[in-house]
């Protein structure tokens, strides 16, 4: 079937608005190249606003500590001299063409005509993994059961339960000990998958009474009335049932991911992820390249500094395919300056 006539024809289309898509556009600016952003949420900044606004990032170069939200806000800062088009709430459905002529059309209509595309889908389309409770959603819908925290303020003299051996489960227990009235972790067993230093404050959390663990224990069953939770029963192996007198209740089981439309494209993929060339970061079809999260190759950190890094070699690697007849002289930024859009 083929596409309607284009709605917006640019140079660069770039799949996701997080962290790497938002410096993939920036990059774009410099090198002159115009670009669009799609995205499947309704606001930019992928995990880093819908999952951890309030959460520091430790390791942005020049910044000791930066929430997940302020990074956000100032890499949209940094794009506003090229006045990237966002398209928001909308996710690309499909994808023709070959390199130097893409075709994308999206779930709300959109027909976007490119010379290359940068996938910066993160993770793809994710979601948390639920507890297999009875009666889950009625708590859902009002608060009492959350996967995300977006506002540590809204926990201010709350019981708070988290459940999870993670990184999440951990961090979010230390960030919300000095918010909320109390704080109880559970987890299956004493054994948590966090980064040693979190584990290392996690025992002085536990040790001043900031924080309460519960070893041994997973989810049984939820207590309240018309979505208002009031307590949770926890159950051994072996049957032995507590329960826990809580406000919110966090469970924190990881993300459930999938790619999407994107992997019926015809890409390389491997276990949700697209194979690049370091070098350029396209992937297996050219003029299609894949930077952050959803790109792999040997070596790969998935930090979102080197999501920046895959950003600005893909925008080099773009530039021939955008202006053939123009060879690119690089240019430190100090004496370059940030050319008009």
């Amino acid at each position: 079937m083929t596409m309607p006539s284009p709605t917006h024809t640019t140079d660069v289309a770039i799949i996701g608005a997080g962290p790497a898509g938002l410096f993939a556009a920036f990059e774009c600016g410099m090198l002159k190249l115009g670009c669009i952003i799609i995205d499947a949420l309704d606001e930019i900044g992928g995990q880093c606003t819908a999952l951890y606004p309030e959460k520091p990032i430790y390791d942005i170069p020049a910044h000791p500590a930066i929430e997940g939200g302020a990074l956000i806000e100032a890499l949209d800062r940094q794009i506003v001299p090229f006045d990237v088009p966002r398209l928001l709430g909308r996710r690309v459905e499909r994808l023709d063409g070959t390199r130097g002529s893409f075709v994308l059309g999206t779930s709300s209509g959109d027909v976007i005509a490119a010379r290359a595309v940068i996938i910066a889908a993160g993770a793809g389309a994710f979601g948390p993994n639920r507890p297999p409770l009875d009666g889950l959603e009625a708590f859902e819908q009002t608060g009492g059961v959350q996967y995300f925290v977006r506002r540590r303020a809204d926990f201010a003299d709350r019981d708070v339960l988290i459940a999870g051996g993670g990184d999440s489960a951990v961090d979010w227990a230390l960030a919300l000990r000095d918010v909320a009235r109390s704080v109880k972790l559970v987890h299956r067993r004493d054994r948590f998958r966090a980064a040693p230093e979190s584990l290392r404050q996690l025992d002085d959390a536990v040790a001043l009474g900031q924080v309460e663990k519960i070893i041994g224990y997973q989810l049984h069953g939820l207590h309240g009335a018309q979505g208002q939770l009031t307590g949770v029963d926890l159950a051994t192996l072996d049957g032995t049932v507590r329960h826990v007198t809580c406000d919110h209740l966090l469970p924190f089981f990881g993300l459930a991911t999938d790619l999407g439309p994107i992997a019926q494209w015809g890409l390389d993929t491997i276990r949700g992820t697209i194979p690049v060339t370091p070098s350029t970061c396209e992937s297996s079809l050219p003029g299609i390249f894949a930077v952050g999260d959803v790109a792999t190759y040997p070596g790969k950190l998935k930090l979102i500094l080197q999501g920046f890094t895959e950003g600005a070699m893909a925008a080099h690697a773009i530039h021939p395919i955008v202006h053939p007849d123009t060879a690119l002289h690089f240019e430190y930024s100090t004496s370059k300056g940030v050319p008009a859009g």
